[in-house]
């Protein structure tokens, strides 16, 4: 049985709280330093999936430019990966885009990340693009997904 999990805005004192396990237990997809410019920065905005104790179990987070908005990252603890979490934080990033009245959101993603892929097509998102060997030597998928207002 899936614990209840919420949603809220993520803060620097959330960051501090997983800094130490970043790599171990979420991966090595940003370090500490760039996570941190990335919440302190005015055009962004991150989220946390948290356990109802208090356990920080996923982020993810997006840049708006204009009214359009790239998503960042999404990242979900590896002890709580394939339990719709990704799926849960990503609807959230969609209702806020929503709320700020973008008209589209963005991202690239590995193209052997096929989860990932799977998870944006479930939802909406469609390949318009490919950057040759934008994951080091792995094409990056280009993929947007349609905001309807």
């Amino acid at each position: 049985m899936l614990k209840k999990i919420d949603i809220q805005e993520m803060s620097l004192n959330d960051l501090e709280k997983i800094k130490d396990i970043l790599i171990s237990d979420f991966d090595d997809f940003w370090n500490y330093n760039i996570l941190k410019e990335e919440l302190e920065s005015p055009n962004s905005k991150y989220i946390i999936a948290k356990t109802n104790d208090s356990e920080i179990i996923g982020f993810t987070g997006i840049k708006v430019l204009v009214d359009n908005a790239d998503i960042m990252n999404i990242v979900v603890k590896k002890s709580w990966r394939n339990q719709g979490v990704g799926n849960l934080l990503l609807n959230n990033l969609i209702s806020i885009c929503k709320d700020l009245n973008l008209l589209s959101l963005s991202l690239e993603v590995n193209e052997d990340n096929l989860p990932a892929i799977h998870l944006y097509e479930k939802v909406g998102f469609k390949q318009v693009g490919l950057r040759k060997n934008y994951y080091q030597d792995k094409n990056g998928i280009v993929m947007s997904y349609k905001i309807m207002t």
